[in-house]
């Protein structure tokens, strides 16, 4: 009988700030994020406008319109989704290079439910909050044709994370799922519902601990798709 793998944090990733093309409006951007031995401690940003950005000290959030903020204080993804996306690009991807603070491994990150509680190390929990959806800064950074079709049809988008407890994180550290409600919806099935499968839409109100904004996306884009005959499957 199998062991299930350790489930860890196998880099901590803070932003290599650079100027930023792909978005007009947006002079730099944090996207390009790169490993850091050193633990980090992860706190509560608070709004996204007037908080500190990003959950990681020393990490930089450019666009505070779109990002930042307690619901989305930390981004995780999945080497084992790099590892995926490796083999689709033909490209060696780093750890860190989706933008990424936290690259973890032995977790399924997509399969996480809405409201998911993380405890890393000795300290810090997260919670689950929203995927990520994909912009145009992360299209251009990419650079591969089509590039926002390909990842959202994959329905692969990584979590964004609240902080519960803040604490340290560091390379290593291990992760324990402590919580995990019982309603089932994860991030993944939100990702879909919420890009190129609105008929999944009712579902993912079930999810009591969805954070208000993704709740009037849902409640919008279900409208507009119950109002289009043809809803667009285009997310670039």
């Amino acid at each position: 009988m199998s062991s299930q793998p350790t489930a860890e944090v196998l880099s901590v990733n803070l932003a290599r700030v650079r100027p930023n093309p792909h978005k007009r409006g947006v002079e730099l951007t944090g996207i390009e994020k790169v490993p850091t031995p050193e633990p980090v401690l992860v706190r509560a940003p608070g709004t996204k406008a007037g908080g500190l950005g990003g959950g990681l000290v020393g990490d930089s959030v450019c666009d505070r319109e779109h990002h930042g903020g307690d619901t989305q204080a930390v981004y995780a993804y999945a080497r084992e989704d790099l590892d995926h996306w490796e083999s689709v690009l033909g490209r060696p991807l780093p750890g860190g290079v989706f933008g990424e603070n936290l690259t973890t491994t032995g977790l399924d990150v997509n399969g996480a439910v809405i409201g998911e509680r993380w405890r890393i190390g000795g300290e810090l929990e997260l919670a689950v909050t929203v995927p990520r959806i994909p912009c145009g800064t992360f299209r251009g950074w990419i650079a591969e044709r089509g590039w926002l079709r390909t990842f959202t049809r994959a329905a692969m988008p990584g979590a964004y994370l609240r902080v519960v407890n803040a604490g340290p994180v560091r390379a290593g550290d291990r992760v324990t799922i402590v919580q995990r409600p019982a309603h089932g919806v994860t991030i993944a099935q939100v990702f879909r519902a919420l890009t190129l499968e609105p008929e999944l839409l009712p579902s993912i109100l079930a999810a009591d601990e969805l954070d208000e904004e993704s709740r009037a996306m849902a409640r919008e884009r279900r409208t507009f798709a119950l109002d289009s005959p043809e809803p667009s499957t285009d997310p670039s």
